[in-house]
């Protein structure tokens, strides 16, 4: 299987890309970003590019591909609602698109966030903004779209959110997130168990095209470590 991952210098990307180069059935991992992952593998692939709304120039190292693992994204704070739905849901379907086009018989997988507004009609911005990006993607002419919604997320690999704010978030719950995982397995996942789960999804599909923290877990559990 041949992989496209997007993100993978954030704390999901970074999580996803880990368990990608440890399976055994991945044979290609094709990274997309504005950074390099400073990761050495010979299964790694990199794509460096300032710009994530265009592909034209790239299109032929596109084709090919089995599945899709978006983990890129923002934090909404401090943003007006037309500059995060332009890194959201523009970047997101611009990248979407393409793949469509260039690989109609790809899974695409999207990481947005428990709590995501489909109706898109809610009182949170951000919610509104990932539900129209969710239904945008499932329309897409794709064998198949799924939307990842996990809630809290323990790092397992040395995985840091790049967000300033988030690693000092991190930093102060960190300890406690563990417990909870226990504690509360339908609200906290890890990077190791969204990794894991995706790769499931990509070879053999879900019973369902949302998946919360819960269907995450239990998907990953299918997965020997």
């Amino acid at each position: 299987m041949r992989v496209i991952l997007f993100g993978a210098t954030g704390m999901v990307g970074r999580g996803v890309l880990h368990e990608c180069l440890l399976d055994p059935e991945i044979e290609t991992a094709l990274s997309i970003g504005r950074t390099a992952t400073g990761q050495k593998h010979e299964k790694l692939r990199e794509i460096v590019r300032p710009d994530l709304f265009h592909y034209t120039d790239v299109e032929e190292q596109l084709s090919g591909y089995d599945a899709c693992f978006f983990c890129l994204g923002v934090s909404s704070i401090g943003m007006k609602e037309t500059d995060y739905r332009h890194v959201t849901y523009d970047l997101t379907l611009a990248a979407g698109e393409v793949l469509a086009r260039l690989d109609p018989g790809m899974t695409f997988i999207y990481v947005s966030g428990t709590g995501t507004d489909s109706s898109e009609r809610g009182r949170s911005m951000w919610a509104r903004v990932k539900g129209a990006t969710e239904n945008a993607l499932l329309r897409l002419p794709l064998r198949a779209a799924y939307m990842f919604r996990p809630g809290a997320i323990q790092p397992m690999h040395g995985e840091k959110p790049k967000a300033r704010l988030m690693r000092a978030f991190y930093v102060l719950v960190a300890p406690l997130i563990p417990l909870l995982l226990r504690v509360f397995p339908k609200y906290v996942t890890t990077t190791e168990r969204i990794g894991r789960a995706m790769i499931e999804v990509a070879k053999h599909g879900a019973p369902k095209k949302v998946l919360e923290t819960q269907d995450i877990n239990e998907l990953a559990r299918t997965i020997a470590p």
